[in-house]
């Protein structure tokens, strides 16, 4: 992922409730809002389609930091966007991965994770949050543009429609059912769960 650096550094002015909840904290650019999001706690919101609910519970996921960011650049508006990418789960992702990985004798676990995109720069504001990962998403088998708070069940559907389109027919997928990729994504999730506690 990108510097920080590249984000732009446009001034916040009173757009929408988001701009008017950074500026009323003292909060004037869009970099530093980034940076404030960035600092905050990891950790996975209740209702992860609320937009307020990292600010009342004082941390988020990828899932909520990035959303409240693509929401305050579309009121500002600048040209930050949200995206969701599907990538390879490995060990050196996330230790206790191969067990998984081996208990289904496949070659990798599909995962989703969400990240901002400006120009042809990448930024994750996750990114060196004891978020369960030993390192940086970097290769994404798949990404694509979507809303700042895409529900569950459509992100959910995205994944499912990539695995059948894109991982399952992959050479190094064959013979593998979709059943044991989703049981092992689900263990992976349990896994980044117990990580993060």
């Amino acid at each position: 992922m990108d510097s920080y650096d590249l984000l732009p550094d446009a001034p916040i002015i009173n757009k929408g409730e988001i701009s008017r909840f950074f500026l009323k904290n003292g909060i004037s650019t869009f970099r530093n809002a980034c940076l404030h999001i960035h600092e905050m706690p990891y950790g996975y919101n209740s209702d992860e389609e609320n937009k307020w609910s990292i600010f009342e519970e004082n941390k988020g996921s990828c899932t909520t930091k990035h959303g409240v960011i693509a929401t305050l650049a579309e009121e500002l508006p600048i040209s930050v966007k949200k995206h969701v990418g599907i990538y390879r789960f490995t060990e050196e992702i996330c230790t206790g991965a191969q067990e998984i990985i081996d208990k289904y004798q496949i070659p990798y676990i599909p995962m989703v994770h969400c990240f901002l995109v400006y120009e042809e720069h990448r930024f994750d504001l996750t990114e060196g949050n004891k978020n369960g990962k030993n390192e940086p998403i970097e290769e994404f088998i798949h990404e694509e543009e979507v809303i700042p708070f895409i529900t569950r069940k459509d992100e959910y559907l995205l994944f499912k429609k990539m695995l059948r389109e894109k991982i399952l027919p992959s050479p190094e997928m064959n013979g593998i059912s979709e059943k044991n990729l989703l049981k092992a994504r689900e263990e992976a999730i349990k896994l980044l769960h117990v990580k993060i506690e």
